[in-house]
């Protein structure tokens, strides 16, 4: 039976072996790749928190979603030591997101002017998806759909009257 307490190795035995072989082969070897340098394990226990749980984009106290408030104190912490390590005013720690595949898709596809339609923010939609804050609503003509408020569904008949 499932418990959310129940370590991989109870939950899949073979996986966890898998995973505790690929740990003693990353101990003993070298690798000379940067993608695949050497995680701590503080980092892993970092990654493997509850703080990967959060969706917080944004910054601390500049967030578009609430719940962020534990976040905003990890990545302040995270700020605040970049800074101080690189003597720097300024630091973004944010790891790379979905934002960068959204750009290339963007300027691959489109010239700078084109129009796109994406979902408004405030009804679900990204700020990659043109909104007027992001690179996508500032170099091309960004348009917005919504949902109705009467059943919060997308209206598909007005959205492509919008479209077209």
């Amino acid at each position: 039976m499932y418990s959310s307490r129940m370590t991989i190795a109870e939950f899949d035995p073979e996986l966890a072996r898998s995973m505790s072989a690929e740990r003693v082969r990353q101990e003993d070897h070298i690798e000379l790749i940067a993608s695949e340098n050497y995680a701590s394990p503080r980092v892993l226990e970092a990654q493997g928190s509850v703080l990967t749980n959060k969706y917080a984009e944004g910054y601390p106290g500049k967030r578009y979603y609430g719940g962020c408030e534990f976040v905003d104190v990890a990545e302040q912490l995270a700020i605040d030591r970049a800074k101080q390590l690189f003597g720097a005013d300024y630091a973004n720690v944010q790891p790379h997101s979905g934002s960068q595949a959204n750009a290339a898709v963007y300027l691959a596809m489109l010239k700078p002017g084109d129009s796109i339609l994406g979902m408004s923010l405030d009804h679900g939609g990204h700020l990659t998806h043109g909104a007027k804050v992001n690179f996508s609503g500032k170099i091309f003509n960004a348009s917005q759909y919504g949902i109705r408020s009467d059943n919060g569904e997308i209206d598909y008949d007005a959205l492509e009257k919008q479209a077209l």
